[in-house]
């Protein structure tokens, strides 16, 4: 295998190519790769489905890197240094055994994909300064573990696709009707029950945008607009009729739904 790889590199490094595919080899460790870190030119790495624990903060060396694939590992931890690449634009760590994001994440000046669906993530696991990835444009965390999304989310005003599919969240914040640029938001499979009514501020109906919201235990009312079609969804979120019955339901401290997200239904992490 070591032969492999050494033949792949040595092909990157006569032809200058800026894009690296590592992908499906049984890397373990990155830093084994012969050649691998002395490839200074590249722009995009490519290390999905192999074997990988960790990534060492080397990583970091890649100035140019705008581009780094690492979904279906089982990394468990990234390095701090992820944070100080200056070029990295899509970031992909899918399908991997994250419990946190690493502490002052969300200095990356350039990011704008990233990709943690499939891990082990919730609120608690996003750095403090995680909502300062202004450059962010879209943001996949489905098939995670959180309940609630904090209210900072407002922040990233450039977010245009938002993913919380498969979450166990029990509520969203007011904030996301912020987001004025989103175009894409799923949340479906969670446990909501009701929207704030400042969701109404946003633009999600039309042909050009989605809006996924099923396998959720809404309120009736909520659940009789979705029968209808999304253009009445919002249309009811909107009204006073709506705002009435939104702040009696706050109020009244209604019991959260039980959890009905079975984990182990994720898919399953099987590798070659």
């Amino acid at each position: 295998m070591s032969g492999k790889l050494k033949k792949v590199i040595d092909e990157s490094r006569e032809t200058n190519n800026p894009e690296l595919d590592l992908g499906d080899r049984g890397i373990v460790n990155i830093l084994e790769v012969p050649g691998l870190m002395d490839l200074k030119h590249l722009t995009r790495i490519t290390l999905c489905h192999n074997k990988l624990t960790s990534l060492p903060p080397s990583i970091a060396n890649f100035l140019s890197l705008e581009i780094l694939n690492l979904f279906n590992n089982a990394i468990e931890e990234l390095p701090t240094t992820l944070s100080s690449m200056p070029h990295l634009k899509i970031l992909n760590v899918g399908m991997n055994k994250l419990n946190t994001l690493p502490r002052g994440f969300g200095a990356c000046p350039q990011l704008e994909v990233l990709d943690c669906t499939y891990n082990n993530l919730n609120e608690h696991s996003l750095p403090a300064n995680f909502f300062c990835l202004d450059t962010l444009r879209a943001l996949y965390m489905g098939d995670n573990d959180f309940e609630y999304i904090p209210p900072e989310i407002g922040r990233l005003k450039n977010l245009q696709i938002l993913c919380l599919r498969e979450n166990d969240l029990v509520a969203l914040p007011k904030e996301i009707g912020e987001l004025q640029r989103l175009r894409e938001l799923h949340i479906q499979g969670n446990r909501l029950t009701v929207l704030p009514p400042e969701f109404g501020n946003l633009d999600l109906v039309g042909t050009k945008q989605v809006f996924k919201a099923e396998n959720n235990p809404w309120v009736t009312p909520i659940a009789d607009q979705f029968q209808v079609g999304i253009s009445h969804v919002f249309d009811y979120i909107r009204s006073d009729t709506y705002k009435f019955l939104y702040g009696r339901h706050v109020t009244a401290n209604a019991p959260l739904p039980p959890k009905t997200n079975d984990k182990s239904k994720k898919i399953s992490r099987i590798r070659k």
